[in-house]
């Protein structure tokens, strides 16, 4: 079975070790910040680089290229070029969270969608945890991870808004994210177009409006910037601040 080493044995370096050993791959060790880096490709098949972002570079210009070790980081905005000067090298990003080992290694070994660049054995470890993997080149690199930014950071923001305002009117949060939980099973059913309801899909301002003055005067711009965004995607005119005695 394939030998791997790990440089940074955070949460999400940990995560696929972990979830590899299980499916009988072999780990020979994590290679900490103050460990020697050197020689860290040797005796492996492939040298994982789970740093942070800012460091991935330095790291990987510290290790000895190995002409049969495929070198890759694990980060979803950089390219390739951080790794490039290893014969063999390669990118491979989880599309979910890894909060923890534990979490992570059920996360990756449940379909988790996988984007994979550089060298074509990569998708070996795709394979190995039976995911969903797909090849996102460099040139659409950066604007791969913002789109997994808005998908996963901006929801969250958007939920705690539903929180503030739930609390606002005296109802319990669960209610009202049930129906976010439909809203994006719709979705990933039909498409956004379609799953789309509510008074900025029907051009109801009259109803935007009160709403716009109902809410607490920190929470109206978010309000109307998505209420636009909706209109938009329903083909509605938008409805402008100035609109809105809020």
């Amino acid at each position: 079975m394939p030998k791997l080493r790990v440089i940074g044995p955070g949460r999400a370096g940990t995560s696929l070790a972990r979830a590899l050993e299980g499916q009988g791959w072999e780990v020979v060790g994590f290679v900490g910040r103050d460990d020697p880096q050197r020689d860290a490709a040797q005796g492996v098949d492939f040298l994982v680089i789970a740093t942070p972002d800012d460091v991935v570079e330095a790291v990987a210009q510290a290790v000895e290229p190995v002409s049969s070790t495929v070198v890759l980081h694990l980060s979803g905005s950089l390219t390739l070029e951080p790794v490039s000067h290893h014969p063999r090298h390669g990118s491979l990003h989880p599309l979910a969270a890894l909060p923890d080992a534990e979490t992570g290694v059920a996360t990756l070994l449940d379909t988790c969608p996988i984007a994979l660049a550089g060298d074509p054995a990569v998708a070996r470890i795709a394979h190995a945890l039976g995911a969903r993997s797909f090849e996102v080149p460099d040139d659409v690199r950066t604007l791969y991870h913002a789109t997994a930014v808005v998908a996963a950071n901006h929801v969250v923001a958007l939920c705690a808004q539903v929180e503030r305002l739930a609390d606002a009117c005296g109802v319990a949060p669960e209610v009202f994210l049930s129906m976010a939980e439909t809203a994006a099973r719709s979705v990933a059913d039909r498409g956004a177009a379609a799953s789309l309801t509510g008074p900025a899909s029907r051009g109801d301002h009259a109803t935007i409006e009160r709403h716009l003055a109902a809410l607490p005067p920190g929470e109206v711009e978010l309000y109307l910037a998505l209420a636009n965004e909706a209109a938009a995607l329903a083909g509605q005119p938008p409805l402008l601040r100035g609109d809105s005695a809020a």
